[in-house]
């Protein structure tokens, strides 16, 4: 475990009242309205006998069909069919009954903004609250690493319904932010999440994925995509990208003073025409760069934003995901028995 990690929740105020003095009955209330926006929008479309955002393999062997090249990994090639029938097998995995989901939460000071219906720190609540929902069942366990302040604080993986709420009200009295100097990044939270849990399961990510010093050369490897490239070579990995409208381009509202989040740092600008579309084509590039390198990396990337329908956001990548996993794995040729 890196020498920034801490077990134990993240820092919470009193127990009376949460983040920004808000009453922990309210708190309950919102953790309860969101399952059950989460159960009833969600829960009926991930039909089967095992529910999950990502319907990927498992570990255990299952019925062998025809290679399909390009698509199967050779790995998983069935030798002994291919030896008896000629022509060359793989063997299908069943997806394990039970799962451990480990989560990094990305709490840092620029994920305490938002300039629509609530802030990106909100939504990651949101989204790890649905992944536990939907994930909750018999023998599953759902943990967190948490990226907040000098630290990655461990909150341990448990099975049931009050752990996950219990969880989540750590998230949501989680204080804001502060600008730390020699704060570990996504890049060292990642190999934390990589190295501390070594079962195979889920593992997910939700971030914003900015850079202290973001660079637009699509030539240059971003700085967590080496981490999050080893985390996928073991795990099935989900990349939540949370952003805000205003990250993508500026409003015409002139003389601004803007401050960055993660040192403190302030700067005044004038909001010309040619500023802003300078800065939206540079923002644009940048979430370009970010969607290539999840690709290259292999992993499923959601982006979920502030001032859409997140719930919808997350109903269309499922109905995607499952699209895209049955095409993986339909038969090659009419016919031919599984």
């Amino acid at each position: 475990m890196s020498r920034r990690a801490a077990p134990g929740g993240v820092g919470a105020g009193p127990s009376a009242t949460g983040r920004g003095g808000v009453p922990v009955a309210t708190a309950e209330q919102a953790l309860r309205r969101l399952e059950l926006t989460v159960v009833r929008r969600l829960d009926g479309l991930l039909h089967g006998s095992y529910q999950g955002l990502l319907p990927g393999p498992g570990s255990e062997f299952g019925d062998s069909r025809v290679y399909v090249p390009g698509e199967d990994d050779i790995r998983r090639m069935d030798w002994a069919v291919t030896a008896r029938t000629t022509v060359p097998h793989v063997r299908d995995l069943i997806a394990d009954r039970e799962l451990e989901t480990w989560a990094l939460a990305d709490l840092s000071p620029s994920m305490d903004f938002g300039t629509s219906g609530m802030e990106k720190r909100d939504l990651v609540v949101a989204a790890l609250g649905a992944v536990g929902f939907l994930t909750g069942r018999i023998g599953n366990r759902f943990g967190t690493y948490v990226l907040h302040d000098e630290y990655v604080h461990r909150m341990p993986a448990r099975g049931g319904r009050p752990a996950l709420y219990g969880l989540l009200h750590s998230l949501m009295e989680a204080p804001r932010g502060r600008p730390v100097a020699g704060a570990p990044d996504l890049a060292e939270a990642i190999g934390v999440l990589a190295s501390a849990r070594r079962r195979r399961g889920l593992r997910v990510v939700v971030s914003d994925f900015l850079d202290a010093e973001p660079s637009l050369d699509p030539g240059l490897e971003l700085p967590w995509e080496r981490p999050i490239r080893r985390l996928a070579a073991r795990h099935q990995v989900l990349a939540i990208e949370v952003i805000d409208p205003r990250e993508l381009e500026l409003p015409p509202v002139g003389l601004i003073n803007l401050t960055d989040p993660e040192t403190g740092r302030s700067r005044r600008i004038q909001l010309t025409a040619k500023v802003r579309a300078a800065y939206a084509e540079a923002a644009a590039a940048q979430r370009a760069m970010t969607a290539m390198a999840m690709r290259r990396c292999g992993v499923a990337h959601l982006v979920l934003r502030t001032d859409r329908d997140w719930i919808l956001d997350i109903a269309q990548f499922v109905l995607r995901q499952r699209r895209m996993a049955h095409l993986t794995h339909r038969h090659p040729t009419p016919g031919v028995t599984r």
